[in-house]
C-alpha cells in the first residue's frame, strides 16, 4: 500500500494484511475477550491478556503506524493517557521544553503531576527558535510541540525544532490532533513520537474517548509499549473498532470541514466586531508561510477574539447551529470557550499571558453547509454587537 494516497489508506489500512482471511469480512472483528486460551504448555500465542494485546486494538495500532509512517502505533484510553504515557519515558531529574501555547490538560499534567516526580519544565514560544535553543539545559530530554497549537493556532517550525533537539540529544514529541496524518507528517520531518487525541478528527463522531501514539523507530516503540502495558491505560476492543470505522471517513470529512473553515475564517476576518482571527490559512497569520511549508492544509479549527466576556457570552447565547461544548473534530460544528473549557486548568494569569482572553472563542467546523454556518454567525455577531454598544454607553 506504500504508493497509495492517504485517502485510500484510511479506508483499507485496517484490513490490508492477512488479518481476516477466514471469512472475508470487510471490517475488523471486535474481539471482546479479556483472556485467550493457550494451546501449548511451553509457548504461548500472540495474545494472552487484552491489557497486553488485543487483536482489534492491534489492527488499529498497525493502521495508525502506517498512516503516520512510523514504526509502531499504540492505542490508549484517551489523548491525555497517550501524552502522559509518553512523558513517563522520562525519569526524575530530567527537563522538558514545552510549547507555551499548549492544551490545558497537558499544562496541568506537566505542572502538577510531572513535578511530583522531579521532572522539570520550561515553557517557551517554540516559534522563536533562538529562544528555544537558549531554553535547552544539560538535563533536557524532550521538546514538546503542538502545531497548530490549542487554542490560538500558533505554528512551530517542526524541522527547525527537530534540528535543535538532535543537536542537544533530545527527543521530540508532537501533538498532531488538529492536522491528522492527512495534512501533516511529523515523522517524515524527524519527530520521534506523534500523539493524537483520537477522540477528535480521527474518530469524528463525538462518540468515543481515545488516544494514539506513533513512534519513529521500533526501539522507542517497545519502550512506550512497556509503559502502556505497565500503566494499563489501553483502548478497549469496542472503541478500537469504532475508531477504525471513524478513520475510514477521515479524508472526506476533514476535506469538507477544512474548506468550510477557510470561508468562515475569511468572513470573520472582515467582520468589524471580531478583533482577531487565529487561523494559519490566513496570509496575515504570523506562521502562515511555515505552516504551508510543512502541512498540506490549514485544517478545520479556528479561533477568534471578541472584545470581552460579555460579547462572547452574547454570541454563544444567540448562535444556533454549533453545539456549545468541550472537544472538537466532530461531524457537528463545536463552539468552545477556552477560558472555561479546554484551558480551565490553566490559571487566569497564565491564560492571559498566552493570549487566551475572556473574549476568545474556538470553533471546530463540522459538516453543515457553510452558508448556513456563516448566516448563523452573522446573526449572532449582530446580537454581540448590540451588547458591546450597551456596555459602552
Amino acid at each position: 500500500m506504500s504508493n497509495q494516497r492517504l485517502e485510500t489508506k484510511f479506508i483499507h489500512a485496517s484490513t490490508s494484511g492477512d488479518f481476516e482471511q477466514k471469512t472475508g469480512a470487510v471490517n475488523v472483528p471486535i474481539y471482546l475477550s479479556s483472556t485467550f486460551h493457550q494451546e501449548n504448555f511451553d509457548s504461548f500465542g500472540p495474545y494472552d491478556y487484552s491489557r497486553s494485546g488485543n487483536p482489534t486494538r492491534d489492527a488499529l495500532e498497525k493502521t495508525i503506524a502506517e498512516l503516520e509512517g512510523g514504526a509502531r502505533g499504540l492505542a490508549f484510553a484517551s489523548g491525555m493517557a497517550a501524552i502522559s504515557s509518553a512523558f513517563m519515558l522520562l525519569k526524575s531529574g530530567d527537563h522538558i521544553v514545552v510549547t507555551e501555547d499548549v492544551y490545558g490538560g497537558t499544562f496541568r499534567f506537566i505542572t502538577q503531576v510531572l513535578t511530583k516526580f522531579g521532572i522539570e519544565h520550561t515553557f517557551v514560544d517554540l516559534a522563536d527558535l533562538e529562544a528555544t535553543a537558549q531554553a535547552i539545559q544539560p538535563n533536557t530530554k524532550v521538546i514538546y510541540m503542538e502545531t497548530p497549537s490549542n487554542p490560538r493556532l500558533g505554528i512551530t517550525d517542526i524541522a527547525g525544532i527537530v534540528e535543535i533537539a538532535k543537536a542537544n540529544g533530545c527527543l521530540t514529541f508532537l501533538d498532531n490532533t488538529f492536522m491528522t496524518p492527512l495534512y501533516q507528517r511529523p515523522i517524515e520531518l524527524g519527530v520521534d513520537i506523534v500523539l493524537h487525541s483520537a477522540t477528535k478528527f480521527l474518530s469524528g463522531h463525538s462518540d468515543i474517548i481515545a488516544g494514539l501514539a506513533v513512534t519513529k523507530d521500533e526501539e522507542l516503540g517497545n519502550q512506550l509499549a512497556f509503559i502502556q502495558n505497565s500503566f494499563g491505560a489501553i483502548l478497549g476492543a469496542q472503541d478500537s473498532f469504532s475508531l477504525i470505522q471513524g478513520i475510514k471517513t477521515l479524508g472526506a470529512r476533514l476535506a469538507q470541514s477544512s474548506a468550510s473553515a477557510k470561508k468562515i475564517a475569511a468572513y470573520l476576518n472582515e467582520h468589524p466586531l471580531v478583533e482577531h482571527v487565529f487561523y494559519p490559512g490566513l496570509t496575515g497569520h504570523p506562521g502562515h508561510a511555515i505552516h504551508a511549508s510543512q502541512s498540506s492544509d490549514a485544517g478545520a479549527v479556528l479561533s477568534f477574539r471578541l472584545p470581552n466576556r460579555e460579547t462572547a457570552k452574547a454570541f454563544v447565547d444567540q448562535v444556533q447551529i454549533p453545539v456549545f461544548a468541550v472537544s472538537l473534530g466532530g461531524v457537528e460544528s463545536i463552539l468552545s470557550y477556552p477560558a472555561q473549557m479546554s484551558h480551565a486548568a490553566m490559571p487566569k494569569e497564565e491564560r492571559e499571558k498566552r493570549g487566551i482572553t475572556d473574549g476568545l472563542l474556538r470553533f471546530s467546523v463540522g459538516l453543515e453547509h457553510v452558508d448556513d454556518l456563516i448566516a448563523d454567525f452573522d446573526q449572532a455577531l449582530q446580537a454581540a454587537a448590540k451588547v458591546k454598544q450597551e456596555v459602552s454607553i
